[in-house]
């Protein structure tokens, strides 16, 4: 793989080791505009690795430091985030400039980087995770389009759960812990539940705890969740 320098100086020390992978969204008119972002002092912003639509990647924090891409977030008990992971961008326009499918070519490129930084720092499936699943209330990226199921079928991301599914017939409390105990902060519910439909059930975002979210919910937090990268 071949990645292109382009350093930014915004970035501090770890606190914790490597556990996640972030994946985000630029959000911006373009590849050019989300690097001088990333790169300016003043917007304290930054992410370790952008992919460009073409396939291009850019290095922008080395991996032992402590890149800004996370923000307030919480997963799994951790809460400075940014010390627990490697953020990666993908550019996008985003929901706000005219949200679109990832290029093939993008995605080619983000699969072996996933890839190679779970390998180094044995990260689980379960942690490899979107903005949104970590800053429900704030954030929406990488969105309801991206594949994760490519991802998942490479064992890069946990799968959709879609074989023996069982309605547990939690009521919206008893969704709420399970979902929180998932890794999901749900001091907001309706922003939980988005985001856990986003990227479990894209198809409908309602905010709606129906059967369906119940199912996939519960299969998740079995052992070996029945999806569409396994065989069985």
């Amino acid at each position: 793989m071949t990645i292109i320098e382009t350093p930014s100086p915004n970035f501090d020390d770890r606190t914790l080791p490597v556990t996640m992978i972030v994946l985000h969204y630029t959000g911006m008119q373009d590849a050019q505009s989300a690097i001088d972002r990333l790169r300016d002092p003043a917007a304290k912003v930054s992410a370790h690795y952008l992919i460009a639509e073409d396939g291009t990647v850019v290095r922008m924090v080395a991996e032992e430091k402590r890149a800004w891409h996370a923000g307030r977030s919480h997963w799994r008990g951790t809460t400075d985030i940014n010390s627990a992971s490697i953020g990666i961008e993908i550019v996008n326009p985003g929901h706000e400039f005219g949200y679109r499918p990832f290029p093939d070519e993008q995605i080619a490129a983000l699969i072996p980087l996933v890839a190679a930084i779970k390998d180094r720092y044995a990260i689980t499936r379960g942690n490899i995770v979107g903005h949104s699943d970590i800053a429900p209330t704030r954030k929406r990226d990488p969105g309801e389009l991206f594949p994760w199921g490519k991802l998942a079928r490479l064992r890069l991301a946990l799968p959709r759960p879609t074989r023996k599914l069982m309605d547990p017939q939690w009521t919206q409390g008893g969704f709420l812990l399970a979902l929180e105990r998932f890794g999901y902060d749900v001091e907001d519910p309706m922003a939980a539940i988005m985001a856990f439909q986003r990227r479990f059930r894209p198809e409908l975002i309602d905010g709606e705890i129906d059967a369906e979210c119940r199912m996939i919910l519960l299969a998740l937090l079995l052992p070996r969740p029945q999806g569409d990268d396994s065989d069985g």
